[in-house]
C-alpha cells in the first residue's frame, strides 16, 4: 500500500467517525422555544426565545429566524459569524439581532426592538445543519388609560362616558359599581384607525343610590391588559337637602330685608316717623 492510499484510508476513516459522531449528536440536541405564545407591547422590546438541547456552541452553525406569512419571509439570518440582510422582510430591518455570546451557549434567541402592530405571527427559528426548527407564537399588544366624562348628572340618575384609545387587539369595556358589581351598560363603540390601533367608548346610565363611586374597567383578554379608571359622583342626601335648600334661602331673605333697610328712605327713616307720629298722639 503506497502513501497515497494510506491517506485516502485515513481520510474516510476520520470522515466516517465524523459523521457517526455528527449524526449521533444530531439524534439527541433538540430545538425548543415556549411552549405558550409571547406577548409584546408596541414601541417596546421583546425577546423570542429559541435554545439548543443540550446547549452546545452554535456560533458557527447557520441560523435563520422567518415569518413563513410573509414574502419575502426572512426576519433575520446568521452565517459564518455575519448577519445577511440582503433578502431581509424590509419592515424587520435595523430591528433584529442574535446574542454572539448566547449562542456560544445554545440560546438562539431573537432579540425584536419597536415592536410594531404588524410583527405580530408565527415565527420560525430553524438550524439548517440539524434540520431541526421550532414555532413560536408572538402577540402584540397595545394598552392606554381610559378617561371617564360626567355627561348628566340629575337629582336621580348620572350618565358617564368612557373613553380609551390606543389599543390593540380589540378590547371589551366593563362598567362596575362601588362594591364591584357590573353594571348593564350600553353597546360599546369601537373605530380602528390608520395605525390598527382601536379606540373604544362606553356609555352607562345609573341611578343615585347608596354608591356614588363608578369604575370604567378596560380589558383586553389575549394579552390579559388591563386598564381602569375611577370617579365618585357627589350625591346629597335628603337630609343635607332638606337643611340646606331652606337655609340658602333664608339667607336670601335676610340679605333682601338687610339691603332694603339701608336704602335712602328705607326702613330707619320710616321708623322714626312712626316714632315721632306715636309721640305726638300721646301729648294730645
Amino acid at each position: 500500500m503506497d502513501v497515497t492510499d494510506y491517506c485516502t484510508l485515513l481520510l474516510l476513516h476520520h470522515v466516517t467517525i465524523f459523521l457517526f459522531l455528527f449524526h449521533s449528536l444530531r439524534g439527541q440536541i433538540q430545538v425548543t422555544g415556549p411552549s405558550r405564545p409571547i406577548v409584546a407591547t408596541v414601541g417596546d422590546d421583546t425577546i423570542i426565545p429559541c435554545q439548543l438541547k443540550p446547549a452546545v456552541n452554535a456560533s458557527g452553525m447557520r441560523l435563520e429566524w422567518a415569518r413563513p406569512d410573509l414574502s419575502p419571509g426572512i426576519v433575520h439570518v446568521r452565517a459564518n459569524g455575519q448577519e445577511y440582510a440582503a433578502h431581509q422582510q424590509p419592515s424587520y430591518r435595523g430591528r433584529t439581532s442574535v446574542s454572539i455570546s448566547n449562542l456560544q451557549h445554545g440560546d438562539l434567541s431573537l432579540k425584536l426592538s419597536k415592536v410594531k402592530v404588524s410583527d405580530e405571527g408565527m415565527y420560525r427559528c430553524l438550524v439548517p445543519r440539524l434540520g431541526l426548527a421550532v414555532y413560536i407564537q408572538l402577540v402584540v399588544g397595545a394598552v392606554s388609560s381610559p378617561v371617564i366624562r360626567l355627561m348628566n348628572n340629575s337629582s336621580r340618575r348620572v350618565v358617564l362616558q368612557c373613553e380609551s384609545s390606543g389599543w390593540y387587539p380589540e378590547p371589551e369595556v366593563l362598567w362596575l359599581d362601588g362594591e364591584g358589581k357590573l353594571l348593564s351598560a350600553g353597546p360599546t363603540e369601537t373605530v380602528r384607525g390608520p395605525d390598527d390601533l382601536y379606540t373604544v367608548s362606553s356609555r352607562v346610565t345609573v341611578e343615585k343610590r347608596h354608591s356614588s363611586s363608578f369604575t370604567c374597567r378596560v380589558h383586553q383578554k389575549d394579552t390579559n391588559h388591563t386598564r381602569e379608571t375611577h370617579i365618585t359622583v357627589p350625591v346629597l342626601s335628603r337630609f343635607v337637602k332638606g337643611v340646606m335648600v331652606p337655609g340658602f334661602f333664608c339667607i336670601l331673605l335676610s340679605i333682601y330685608l338687610t339691603a332694603w333697610r339701608k336704602r335712602p328712605g328705607g326702613g330707619k327713616e320710616q321708623e322714626t316717623e312712626k316714632k315721632e307720629s306715636a309721640v305726638t298722639e300721646n301729648q294730645t
